[in-house]
C-alpha cells in the first residue's frame, strides 16, 4: 500500500502545487487533490498537505516535498 497525500486546492493557490506536481511523479505514492481538507486556519498560514492523514507543512514547495518523504520514512507502514 502507498502512502497517500492528499493536498487542499484551496492551498495549491498558496504554493503547494509545486509540490503537489513533484510528488505526483513518484509511482510508489498515491496523490489526491480536494476541495478541502478542513484545515482552513493552516491552510491560510503556510503550504501543507495530510500524509496519511496526517499534517506536514513547510515555508516553500521544495521544503514541503522534503517534509512529506522525510515523514513518510519516519513513520513507515510496514
Amino acid at each position: 500500500m502507498n502512502p497517500i497525500v492528499e493536498f487542499c486546492m484551496s492551498n495549491l493557490s498558496s504554493g503547494s502545487h509545486k509540490a503537489m506536481e513533484k510528488l505526483e511523479k513518484d509511482t510508489d505514492l498515491d496523490v489526491l487533490e480536494y476541495s478541502c481538507l478542513g484545515h482552513c486556519t493552516l491552510c491560510s498560514q503556510d503550504i501543507y498537505c495530510l500524509v496519511n492523514g496526517e499534517r506536514v507543512t513547510a515555508e516553500t514547495p521544495d521544503e514541503l516535498v522534503d517534509n512529506v518523504y522525510q515523514f513518510i520514512e519516519e513513520n513507515q507502514m510496514f
